[in-house]
């Protein structure tokens, strides 16, 4: 009896025995519940699981045995043309290896300035004009290693190296509930009490003492409410290659909202300039200069960068390399001040740790942060926080598998 529910069990990853699968058949046969599926869901998370941090898990296991819900590839069943834009040319392997780079960002944006005084007409499927469809470094719904992506709707090979566009970031969000409850319990670990302020919470234990002590006179005692003391200031990566994780970012957020009585949070895209902002609606209009984070916030905040990290290299170590906006100074200048200032410094990254090795600018990162970026996975933000409590700067190891 339930001997597939195990096994299944056990296929998620959950560290399950015999033992206490015995312990729910014995509770089966007392009838401590019967003949319903949620009082059965309970029970058997309460007798199967012994981590807290292992109830996703469980929640999957549980849905795919008695409901038959499993994880499915919409994409991989919708046929291809569906997906495949009109008039947009479809290069083969070959054909992309066979485009060159303009050989750095100065050759790429002087040679636009030379394309902007010579065409006099509209161009589709070339490979040298501003236009569309085709392998000129200029344009939008083509393809080229090194470009600028000049009016096009959202990303497509995610190649270019600037962008001249006005593209709209949605905040995430700040009400969403929390569903995934592991990365709440991996940030739980920062959590540093302190009861400071005016005594609104009853202290029972003390209540319970100081009325014995008057032969049952009940005499309340109250204490300070507790609250959590650690500082944390979020910085989020929005828009482009970031779109592929909003959801893990917002469950995040809703997590660190939940925990941190103390959270401040701001935006930026792929890398940390002069400015940042707090509402994407209004990022062009109302920024916060950078240095006003350093100097509002004190070296006791934790620092938690949130984002992928994929990028051209142009936008971290050249002035002038942001998609958006001409930066006078380099995104790794900003970095370094940043981290001059926060004695504790943390990135998570939501591409997973296997992918890393093809992105450069994650390395060029990972290597600015000194080796403090983690996976945004249960072990990577626990590895995180243990970085964050250290007093050195030294990284915590983490679990690579």
């Amino acid at each position: 009896m339930l001997i597939e529910f195990f096994f299944c069990l056990r296929k998620h990853g959950l560290k399950t025995s015999i033992t206490e699968l015995m312990d729910l058949l014995a509770a089966l046969e007392k009838r401590v519940v019967f003949a319903e599926v949620e009082a059965f869901y309970y029970l058997a998370r309460l007798t199967l699981v012994k981590d807290e941090s292992q109830f996703d898990r469980f929640d999957r296991a549980f849905a795919e045995y008695f409901e038959g819900v499993e994880q499915v590839d919409l994409a991989s069943a919708i046929p291809e043309d569906w997906l495949r834009r009109s008039l947009q040319r479809q290069l083969s392997e070959e054909d992309k290896a066979k485009l060159q780079s303009m050989g750095g960002l100065d050759e790429l944006l002087k040679a636009f300035q030379e394309r902007m005084k010579e065409q006099q007409k509209r161009h589709a499927g070339g490979n040298k004009w501003i236009g569309t469809g085709g392998t000129s470094p200029f344009g939008a719904y083509g393809y080229h290693p090194e470009g600028i992506r000049i009016g096009q709707e959202g990303s497509n090979a995610r190649r270019a190296v600037k962008v001249w566009d006005k593209r709209e970031f949605r905040d995430l969000d700040t009400e969403g509930e929390l569903n995934n409850r592991t990365m709440q319990l991996a940030l739980r670990k920062l959590r540093k009490f302190a009861r400071t302020g005016s005594a609104e919470e009853l202290d029972l234990d003390e209540t319970i003492r100081a009325t014995s002590q008057k032969a049952g006179l009940l005499d309340l005692k109250w204490r300070p409410e507790r609250h959590n003391a650690v500082k944390v200031l979020l910085l989020f990566d929005v828009g482009g290659s970031m779109d592929d994780f909003i959801y893990e970012c917002q469950q995040l957020f809703a997590a660190a909202r939940s925990e941190f009585k103390h959270l401040e949070f701001y935006y930026f895209h792929n890398c940390v300039y002069e400015e940042v902002w707090q509402s994407n609606e209004r990022r062009f209009s109302e920024k916060t200069p950078t240095r006003e984070l350093i100097n509002k916030y004190g070296r006791d905040y934790k620092l938690i960068f949130v984002g992928d990290a994929t990028m051209g290299p142009y936008e971290i170590a050249y002035p002038g390399g942001s998609v958006e906006h001409w930066n006078e100074e380099p995104g790794q200048v900003w970095m370094r001040r940043l981290l001059n200032h926060f004695d504790n410094a943390v990135w998570l990254n939501p591409q997973p740790l296997e992918h890393w090795k093809w992105h450069h600018s994650i390395d060029m990162m990972h290597e600015l942060m000194g080796a403090r970026m983690y996976p945004m996975t249960l072990d990577g933000i626990s590895a995180a926080i243990t970085t964050l409590l250290r007093k050195s700067a030294a990284p915590a190891p983490i679990n690579s598998k």
